[in-house]
């Protein structure tokens, strides 16, 4: 097939979230949050887990610490208490407390209103970040890129790239901005009732005409023979049995990475 002119793509790119916005007219997000803190709290919360798991959490969580200035007093430890259902919850207790500090710290109590002060708070990456200017502030500066968004955008061949971060930028080159805050609240619903990992729904999908993936998506192969894996188990049954301060600090990283 010939390459995809960057005019062909944008215009299916547009047409792609036009559909999406009829398809999920006024769509909220699934997490239950009633102002800033909370959100980014949640949100936070919510990088390699569930929306429903985060709202399993935060009722006690929030009767407990609802404001930045409580929740920067609280342990570490009775925070993770609340939260221990979640994944990463140790790394999450630690950053609910140290984002809270600064929160009292650096701005007055107030959750900053720009990505450079977000991105500042422990536990908040660009993803987080895009969520909460948009929802709590109405401000839209980019694409919170999660795994639903990326998935669709890379089987809508609308990016190559292999990371969420670089898959944004291709995404805010592609659409006009006046669809950037759409795009991740809409796309997220599409990908979890039509677009999912495994067996997308293709049959009967509002865009399998303008998907160059229709009925080819399938779930990637998992990287690596099953001799390598039997390897990676034994290091796995190892380091289990070490201390569980390395395994927190790698739980930490990856709940950093995914926010």
């Amino acid at each position: 097939m010939p390459r995809e002119s960057k005019a062909s793509r944008r215009q299916r790119g547009i047409e792609f979230c036009a559909r999406m916005h009829e398809r999920y007219p006024g769509v909220q997000s699934a997490l239950d949050y009633h102002d800033p803190f909370t959100l980014v709290v949640c949100v936070m919360l919510s990088a390699q887990t569930t929306d429903a798991g985060v709202n399993r959490v935060t009722p006690e969580l929030f009767r407990r610490w609802p404001t930045p200035e409580a929740m920067a007093q609280a342990d570490p430890a009775e925070v993770g208490e609340v939260i221990h259902s979640i994944g990463f919850w140790r790394a999450k207790a630690a950053h609910c407390v140290e984002l809270s500090q600064m929160i009292v710290s650096d701005f007055g109590g107030e959750v900053p209103r720009t990505m450079e002060e977000l991105c500042r708070l422990p536990g908040v990456g660009r993803k987080t970040a895009n969520i909460v200017l948009n929802k709590a502030f109405g401000i839209c500066e980019g694409i919170a890129v999660d795994t639903h968004v990326f998935r669709i955008a890379t089987r809508m061949g609308f990016t190559r790239a292999s990371t969420p971060a670089a898959a944004e930028k291709d995404l805010l080159d592609l659409l006009p901005h006046e669809l950037w805050t759409y795009v991740n609240e809409e796309w997220i619903h599409f990908g979890r009732d039509t677009c999912t990992a495994q067996r997308p729904k293709c049959e009967g999908c509002p865009c399998a005409d303008i998907c160059p993936s229709a009925f080819k998506a399938t779930r990637p192969a998992r990287r690596g023979s099953a001799k390598g894996a039997g390897r990676a188990s034994s290091k796995g049954a190892g380091a289990g049995r070490g201390k569980g301060g390395a395994g927190e600090a790698r739980g930490r990283k990856a709940s950093e990475r995914s926010s």
